[in-house]
């Protein structure tokens, strides 16, 4: 086996995204690039590097639905598509789901305390559709199954960036292929993105992301090659660092919940992110969100829900 990494660039803030082709008894691409006409040059020039054709794919499986690693799946007539059930959602994008996916953001902006004039940020959280791909899955992986033609590559499923994230993982060789799991220079994003079943309610995406860090560290893994930028080979240093920085993040929300009044995610989001929030109000809002369930998780902070639907935090 081996595996061919090719750098394909975005037009998003993070730069460039990284696909990886993995020759075995099929041959196969890890994430595609959003669709834009030059990542679709860069994809055909690494794909010719390691002497392949888009033609050539048998299949292209995706670490999650985020247009810079979906983007180009409708390139590769030949090959199966497979990935997270989640993903799905994204690329089918029927009209159902889109009123789901608005009528979801809208409620979350509501409890929030976000005032009305803000309310357009709902159209806003549709990531780039246009630089997303349209075809559906041809198989779903889940966790603990093995990557076709690859029995040595087994899928985890490790949520909190993305509903719909997997990292591939090899335990024979140590290696993880993590998408945007971990990435060496950054931190990423744990996004508060709609439940597949509306029944779940919406999903702790900051709970879920450290959980899914902490299960790397009790796994001997040497390297992970990542969505982003280089290789991550001190990991479990890393994600240990990360992890105690995101407990200093909480407990500085809770010293802004230390004054005795209530407030809400949208007051400590302005407070967090001064200069931020009005140009990333949906980052922000992840962000402010994800330190309020850490907080309730550990008892820290109360939870009370108003008159009008918006939830108020104080200290315990």
């Amino acid at each position: 086996m081996s595996l061919h990494k090719i750098i394909i660039p975005t037009p998003f803030a993070v730069g460039d995204v990284n696909s990886y082709l993995i020759k075995g008894d099929m041959l196969t691409l890890i994430d595609a690039g959003p669709k834009t006409p030059e990542a679709w040059l860069a994809l055909k020039a690494g794909l010719k590097e390691a002497h392949v054709e888009p033609k050539d794919v048998e299949q292209v499986v995706l670490t999650h639905h985020h247009p810079d690693h979906a983007g180009w799946v409708d390139g590769f007539d030949n090959a199966k598509l497979y990935g997270h059930p989640y993903n799905d959602l994204w690329l089918r994008r029927d009209q159902a789901f889109l009123d789901y996916h608005d009528a979801f953001y809208l409620e979350r902006l509501k409890e929030e305390g976000v005032p009305e004039e803000q309310w357009f940020w709902v159209k806003k959280m549709k990531r780039p559709l246009n630089l997303m791909g349209s075809r559906p899955l041809d198989m779903s992986i889940n966790e603990g199954d093995a990557l076709p033609g690859h029995e040595e590559w087994h899928a985890m499923e490790t949520l909190g960036h993305a509903q719909s994230h997997l990292s591939f993982w090899n335990p024979e060789s140590r290696e993880m292929i993590g998408g945007d799991h971990v990435i060496a220079k950054v931190s990423s994003n744990p996004l508060i993105e709609p439940p597949l079943d509306p029944a779940d309610g919406r999903p702790k995406s900051l709970l879920q992301y450290n959980a899914s860090l902490g299960r790397l560290l009790k796994m001997p893994i040497d390297v992970i090659y990542s969505g982003h930028g280089e290789e991550v080979r001190n990991v479990h240093e890393l994600v240990a660092g990360r992890l105690e920085k995101q407990h200093q993040r909480a407990l500085k929300v809770l010293d802004m919940l230390g004054s005795g009044e209530e407030q809400t995610v949208y007051d400590l989001t302005k407070q967090l992110f001064p200069y931020a929030y009005e140009k990333e109000l949906g980052l922000t809002l992840s962000e402010t969100i994800g330190q309020i369930d850490y907080l309730l998780e550990d008892g820290l902070i109360a939870e009370r829900l108003d008159d009008s639907g918006i939830f108020r935090y104080s200290k315990v």
